[in-house]
């Protein structure tokens, strides 16, 4: 239902410019790669890149529990984001974090909701990652 795209593809991809001063010697960079000294200059993989999801969720999604389901589902993922109901009777949500909890929560779990929601559409659309930080929140309606 929701295509799964490389994290490369929706992470920005900083590149450092090549200079002089700072290039590292090819015989470092082998022993760095061979589990030798690491070099200072030489970047770090520090975390997992985020991926951020706003879902428009359609169907019978008012009223049957989907706000507080969907709050408690993403906190279970360690998933950040919010959820809130819109006035035209969708359900919408921000979800942002490890990419593969992202897709799971819209490709498996939203689709079928708590018990009570009869769930007919599910429209992703790409979003900015929010701080893991914030946690996951319920917002007023909009």
């Amino acid at each position: 239902m929701f295509p799964s795209s490389s994290a490369s593809a929706t992470a920005p991809r900083f590149l450092r410019p090549f200079t002089g001063a700072t290039a590292v010697p090819r015989r470092a960079m082998a022993a760095a790669s061979a589990g030798g000294p690491s070099d200072p200059s030489t970047p770090q993989q520090s975390s997992p890149t985020t991926k951020a999801v706003r879902v428009v969720v359609k169907g019978r999604v008012q009223g049957v529990f989907f706000r507080d389901w969907t709050v408690e589902t993403a906190r279970s993922l360690g998933l950040a984001g919010w959820v809130r109901n819109r006035r035209d009777g969708t359900v919408e949500a921000l979800l942002s974090g490890d990419p593969d909890k992202v897709d799971e929560m819209v490709s498996r779990r939203i689709p079928v909701g708590p018990p009570a929601a009869v769930v007919t559409a599910v429209v992703p659309s790409p979003a900015e990652p929010v701080a893991p930080d914030e946690g996951f929140h319920r917002k007023p309606t909009a």
